[in-house]
């Protein structure tokens, strides 16, 4: 029995695991890089793994940097099941389109300009793709067991998996893998993958399930080695708010279409009833918002919110005054709007999309406001702007930040380090083995050697392409 790790490992995207046992291959996650350029290139790169010889592929979640590999692992060759929650193979087909929409825009955009080293640009993978993906889905519901057979019709090889709500986003889940020894059929080895672990008591999603039982553990270490502020959410929000309102400005937020963009608008709904903030225009220019809300209403059962969903999400997710952008020339007609107002747009770690637009428009004003919602990965334009850039590089121009600009705190949907930490430890046994990935290299060792010094338990900090024999 082997694993092995062809994303998110010493690094926090491209996720992409292979566990492999009595000649079947079942793959876990299969990620974009995002960030760094040395990583994003790694997707142009072909696979490290076969993916013709890959049997089963199961999702944690919908996030692009999880799933957005698919299109491209598809066109390579892998044409099995794919394997999720019936939430997120609805999301899936939002953003695995959206992500291919987004490459080829990118890519015609950079023909356009001529700023692209390649003559012509071409997309990493485009809607044919994507689609060709989709058609692979099968969904099964919290607890259902899968059986994961070899490669002969029918072969019973003893390994069968399971997934568990790790709450972090809609339909996100940890996988659960049993794999009985063929020689001795009362045993059998448990391989858990995290996903992305959610936090507990937060608004629209719910708290993760207990950690299964486990021989082997792959725990994800974004926040590993940070605490989330105990700032409460709406006192960063409203002074930077009434001061970009009073002096006519617009308020910028980066935000996932996913998850974060609800969140981000049901925090300002309440403060515009209650009277904390101006009832000023808000858009939200992301279809995938509007469409992914829609899927929210159709599976969220206990969200703690208080008024029932209208078709499209408006009168409970969304505060007065929103208006909707789909098209890319509805997108257009922001860039002569003043303010005071709100755009909501994505991506949210600034890579790609229509935000980028955005910025360009409203960077250089020093009556605007740039607000970062969430985590920024190593390589992205948020990250450049925490570590104190004065300009950004976009669509091949350097654009002057001149804007105000603010991280607000507490948002994320991944577990900070203790909640990390309650997480592991949360079943009645601790794994044997603990694979630490799916974070940078200072957050996962400080996660590692905490594991290690709690809990005794060994910890490894793999690399990409690393191979770990399991028996």
């Amino acid at each position: 029995m082997k694993i092995s790790f062809h994303g998110a490992a010493g690094t926090v995207t491209g996720s992409r695991y292979l566990l492999e046992a009595h000649g079947t291959s079942v793959q876990v996650d299969c990620g974009l890089f995002q960030g760094l350029k040395k990583l994003r290139l790694l997707n142009w790169d072909k696979p490290t793994y076969d993916p013709h010889q890959v049997d089963h592929l199961l999702l944690t979640h919908g996030h692009i940097d999880h799933t957005g590999y698919l299109p491209k692992q598809v066109r390579e060759g892998y044409e099995r099941a794919v394997h999720c929650t019936p939430a997120t193979s609805e999301l899936c087909h939002l953003l695995l389109m959206d992500s291919a929409k987004i490459q080829e825009e990118d890519a015609a955009f950079a023909n356009k300009k001529g700023f692209s080293k390649h003559k012509p640009a071409q997309p990493l993978y485009n809607a044919e793709d994507a689609q060709a993906a989709l058609k692979l889905f099968k969904s099964s519901k919290y607890g259902d067991w899968l059986e994961l057979p070899g490669r002969a019709k029918n072969k019973h090889n003893g390994i069968r998996a399971r997934f568990h709500n790790m709450g972090h986003i809609l339909g996100a889940s940890c996988v659960e893998i049993r794999i009985e020894d063929q020689h001795q059929g009362d045993r059998q080895k448990t391989v858990v993958f995290s996903g992305d672990v959610g936090r507990s008591a937060v608004p629209l999603h719910t708290d993760p399930d207990p950690r299964p039982e486990c021989d082997v553990l792959v725990v994800e270490s974004t926040y590993g080695d940070r605490r989330h502020t105990d700032v409460d959410i709406i006192d960063q929000i409203r002074e930077p708010f009434l001061r970009t309102f009073k002096r006519g400005g617009i308020v910028l937020i980066p935000a996932f279409a996913v998850g974060r963009s609800q969140l981000v608008t049901l925090i300002l709904r309440d403060l515009m009833r209650d009277g904390d903030l101006p009832d000023v225009p808000i858009h939200i220019d992301s279809p995938m918002a509007v469409d992914a809300t829609k899927i929210y209403s159709r599976h969220l059962h206990d969200c703690n919110l208080d008024e029932e969903l209208v078709q499209d999400g408006r009168s409970r997710l969304f505060p007065n005054q929103v208006y909707f952008h789909h098209t890319v020339q509805d997108s257009k007609t922001l860039n002569d709007l003043g303010g005071p107002r709100v755009i909501i747009s994505a991506s949210g770690m600034m890579t790609g999309g229509r935000v980028l637009h955005h910025l360009v428009q409203r960077l250089p004003n020093e009556k605007n406001l740039v607000l970062l919602a969430g985590y920024q990965a190593a390589g992205t334009r948020g990250r450049s702007l925490l570590e104190g850039a004065k300009s950004l590089k976009i669509h091949g121009q350097m654009v002057p930040l001149r804007a105000e600009f603010q991280q607000i705190h507490g948002l994320s949907s991944h577990a900070d380090c203790d909640e990390l930490m309650a997480w592991i430890t949360s079943a009645k046994t601790m794994p044997k083995t603990i694979f630490v990935t799916h974070g940078e290299p200072d957050a996962a060792k400080a996660l590692a050697q905490r594991i290690k010094a709690e809990t005794g338990v060994k910890t490894f900090l793999p690399n990409l392409g690393d191979h770990f024999n399991l028996a």
